[in-house]
């Protein structure tokens, strides 16, 4: 697929910056905006209208929020191939709507880091879903376009408007090794502080 036109947005994000513009833009053009928890509040408290993960997934989020997005009706709605019949049926059959746009960003770990945050409090700042979402849209970016950080909303908004409301493959390709590149410094970070805290208990569990 060259053209991605884009109906249906997966929203959930740490970092708020930029998060209602972006959505309002989208929401001009008849987006769905589907979304969790904080961000979820974010947008409807500026007066839009949002689905929430839960009612797409019949569940509610659990464990805190451990768990709210990790779903076969949303990893299938982001991982399906448009260009595959037999994906596209899949989804027909188990009616699924496919996701044209994941806009995630994770926890900040290197915050928590940075004031010298307990090990339980950093092991909860360890981003699950928003990686998964990641590297699912990453992967999938001829069907998909992702926006894993607020710097990338501008741009996308300009290829959204000079494209007449579709993204192209180059940048749909462009997002997803910056998003991979993304999510690998992230789990390094994590690896790295874990083994630190590691060599300052002694090696002890």
């Amino acid at each position: 697929m060259d053209s991605l036109p884009i109906r249906r947005a997966l929203v959930s994000v740490t970092d708020k910056s930029g998060l209602v513009p972006l959505c309002e833009a989208l929401a001009q053009q008849g987006v769905e905006i589907v979304s969790t928890g904080g961000t979820r509040k974010k947008l409807l408290d500026a007066g839009l209208g949002i689905t929430s993960v839960s009612e797409v997934t019949g569940f509610p989020e659990i464990l805190g929020g451990r768990v709210k997005t990790l779903h076969p009706l949303i990893h299938a709605g982001v991982l399906a191939d448009k260009d595959s019949l037999e994906h596209m049926e899949t989804l027909k059959e188990q009616a699924i709507t496919p996701f044209d746009l994941i806009c995630v960003n994770l926890y900040n770990f290197a915050e928590a880091r940075q004031r010298n945050a307990s090990l339980l409090e950093l092991v909860e700042e360890i981003d699950i879903g928003g990686p998964t979402l990641l590297r699912a849209g990453a992967k999938n970016f001829h069907s998909v376009v992702v926006l894993p950080e607020p710097a990338c909303y501008d741009e996308f908004l300009e290829e959204y408007r000079a494209g007449s409301f579709q993204i192209g493959l180059d940048f749909r390709l462009k997002m997803a090794a910056r998003t991979f590149t993304m999510v690998s410094q992230y789990d390094a970070m994590i690896a790295e502080a874990l083994q630190r805290m590691e060599l300052d208990r002694g090696g002890q569990t």
